[in-house]
């Protein structure tokens, strides 16, 4: 019982750190908010390889150059699909990472050739984290613009603060409620998730946040109504697709990045899958 408490104790504190941390990142200005995605670009790409790796085991053979220079790649792709706005000494991030990012990718290329460890289906993986991880988050900016030629434009952050909330609302209430009354597995991938819980999961979260997100943010109700309701559903998928990776890869976390909550891919998994699809909709209403 004791037990219990502490980890329950440690998963609430680090809940409430990363909450904080998350608004913080969103709200405070545009550079918060970059270097926030940035971060978590960072966290979620290192994780993939060490996942994909596992899978792969020829994926342990790619080079130094090659392995820490996808991290840089998604660096640079986040800032070459970041704002106009921000710049360095004068000069815009979408700038300078467009123009550096053609040469890490040939560096990349180069060194894994000449070092003999040049593979085509190595260099798709790394593809596919960068498809699936930075070029997702990246929307994140396109999201936050949807606000800027309103007359709430300092209330940019509306739109992504609303999907990741979607996400927050629906797994904690998938958990509840399929912790109480869940007997219908989901899905062989993830066997801990139900049914009952999936279900109630997403009408709970498109109910609460298009109820109570209205009275906080400038947004329409019914249209709050659709990206809560296309988070939740598509959130459930990317949910799914990490527990794929890890249940191939043979572990339990993606990693540990908050204590009792596991690593970047595991906070993010349903985020990263729902954005491409909320940034859709947004697209086709408007």
């Amino acid at each position: 019982m004791a037990s219990n408490a502490s980890v329950l104790k440690q998963r609430t504190l680090s809940a409430i750190v990363f909450v904080i941390i998350m608004l913080t990142g969103l709200i405070w200005n545009n550079w918060s908010f970059f270097t926030l995605f940035l971060i978590i670009q960072l966290g979620c790409l290192y994780e993939y390889q060490k996942l994909l790796a596992l899978i792969y085991p020829s994926y342990q053979n790619i080079s130094a150059v090659h392995k820490w220079g996808l991290l840089v790649v998604g660096c640079l792709m986040m800032m070459t699909l970041g704002p106009v706005d921000l710049t360095i000494s004068g000069i815009s991030i979408k700038f300078l990472g467009s123009r550096v990012l053609p040469f890490v990718v040939a560096l990349m290329i180069i060194v894994d050739i000449f070092s003999k460890k040049f593979s085509l289906q190595n260099l798709a993986i790394s593809i596919a984290g960068l498809v699936y991880i930075p070029m997702c988050l990246s929307l994140f900016f396109q999201l936050k613009s949807f606000m800027t030629n309103t007359y709430f434009g300092s209330w940019t952050f509306s739109i992504p603060l609303l999907l990741i909330v979607s996400i927050w609302v629906n797994d904690t209430m998938a958990y509840l409620v399929g912790s109480v009354i869940g007997k219908t597995p989901l899905s062989p991938i993830s066997p801990n998730k139900t049914w009952e819980g999936t279900i109630a999961g997403i009408i709970l979260s498109v109910l609460i946040v298009s109820k109570g997100m209205a009275l906080v943010v400038p947004i329409q109700e019914k249209y709050i109504f659709y990206i809560s309701l296309i988070a939740s559903i598509a959130g459930n998928f990317g949910d799914l697709l990490e527990s794929r990776l890890k249940r191939l890869a043979g572990v339990k976390d993606s990693g540990s990045m908050m204590p009792g909550h596991g690593g970047f891919l595991d906070r993010f998994d349903s985020i990263l899958f729902a954005t491409p699809f909320v940034w859709l909709i947004l697209q086709i209403l408007f």
